[in-house]
């Protein structure tokens, strides 16, 4: 079937794989003159990877939900109660929202159909619902993610810089901490609003899909035409809005206090080294405890940059560049999922092996035997002896 002239007419670009835009499933994939052509080694790369994508992602995520379990648990132990601890304790839930809303994504358009094709069981009405949601809430977790990010590193700098042994004082700033994770949370779903707002699906019989041999309706999303004369200024204001304040803003301000944070860090390394020339070695051991909380943050942080800043970068010349969206974003759609997705399971590991304290709490809860099984293991090693 040939492209009507209003097809061909508008620049739409066509990629294998992106079942989901009503631009693309009206499309039979043939280069056509004035039209943009994805580049053919990223399109290959892109229908490759998204045949093993879901099976990646699900591995991910059940890991990255069990560990981000472990740091909600260990995080919340009274004794573990610091203004740092309480924002990555919400970190965790907004990456554990994240990852259990990608599991039936996962499951449904990348194992059980086929990646490459649309069909009536997999753009129904229900699932496609179901995918709307899915976009809407993960926009407003990684902007909640990526702001605590912002606002740990702001709170250990200024910890650093001020420290204090007051007891009213470090309450006062556990209960500040608070304020600020609901704060975030509430403002990063309003901020998200436009999206809800732009993000529609839209029907569309068999006829505009020529891959299919059902008689039935499929749903899309509605094509954002974005890079065009024709994009509407609402889109245009979500993908500024989610660009800037979402992706670009908070990482420039991770990295400008991650580079203070750096900074003080070296002071406290020399100061760490006068401390045990001059005291003991117990305080030393204090300080190191200390710089290693502060490379650990530091990690997360370069971790939230690596993963949030290239995308936000994307997303803005996708506005700006005609078909840029199409040929290039979309392709890469699901490697940014997946580094983001690992970003999300990885604190565990970086906090066992850089927080002694976080570790030994982990082994006191998960690792120790219970009670009744050491008195029962020491009755019998006392039988043997």
């Amino acid at each position: 079937m040939a492209l009507s002239r209003e097809w061909l007419t508008s620049g739409v670009s066509c990629v294998h794989g992106i079942w989901y835009l009503e631009s693309n499933l009206k499309c039979d994939h043939r280069p056509v003159k004035g039209i943009s052509v994805v580049n053919s080694g990223l399109e290959d790369f892109s229908v490759w990877y998204s045949t093993y994508h879901g099976y990646v992602s699900l591995c991910v995520c059940v890991s990255g939900i069990l560990f981000n379990v472990f740091n909600v648990t260990v995080l919340t132990r009274t004794h573990m109660h610091t203004p740092v601890n309480n924002i990555l304790t919400g970190l965790a839930i907004s990456d554990i929202i994240t990852m259990l809303s990608y599991v039936p994504f996962a499951v449904h358009f990348y194992c059980v159909h086929p990646t490459d094709v649309s069909t009536p069981e997999k753009n129904s009405i229900y699932w496609m619902t179901f995918l709307l949601f899915h976009i809407n809430l993960t926009t407003v977790t990684h902007t909640i993610s990526i702001w605590l990010c912002v606002s740990l590193s702001i709170i250990r700098f200024l910890h650093i810089r001020s420290p204090t042994r007051a007891r009213s004082i470090r309450i006062a700033r556990i209960k500040q901490s608070k304020y600020i994770i609901a704060s975030i949370y509430v403002l990063s779903v309003l901020i998200m609003v436009p999206n809800f707002l732009t993000n529609e699906l839209k029907p569309l019989g068999t006829g505009a899909n020529t891959t299919s041999t059902y008689n039935a309706t499929f749903y899309v999303l509605k094509s954002l035409n974005l890079g065009t004369q024709e994009t509407q200024f609402l889109v245009l204001v979500n993908v500024f809005v989610y660009a800037i304040v979402g992706k670009l803003i908070p990482c420039c301000l991770m990295g400008i206090f991650g580079t203070m944070l750096v900074y003080q860090m070296q002071m406290h390394v020399q100061k760490r080294r006068r401390i045990i020339m001059t005291f003991s070695e117990a305080s030393g051991m204090k300080f190191r405890e200390h710089s290693r909380t502060t490379v650990m943050l530091i990690s997360v942080i370069i971790l939230f940059v690596v993963a949030e800043f290239p995308q936000g970068v994307l997303i803005m010349i996708s506005a700006c560049k005609r078909r840029f969206f199409d040929t290039v974003y979309l392709p890469l759609g699901d490697i940014m999922d997946i580094v983001a997705l690992l970003n999300n399971a990885i604190n565990f590991v970086l906090y066992c092996t850089m927080s002694a304290k976080f570790r030994e709490t982990f082994i006191m809860l998960f690792c120790s035997l219970p009670k009744c099984w050491q008195k029962c293991l020491g009755e019998r090693s006392i039988m043997y002896m």
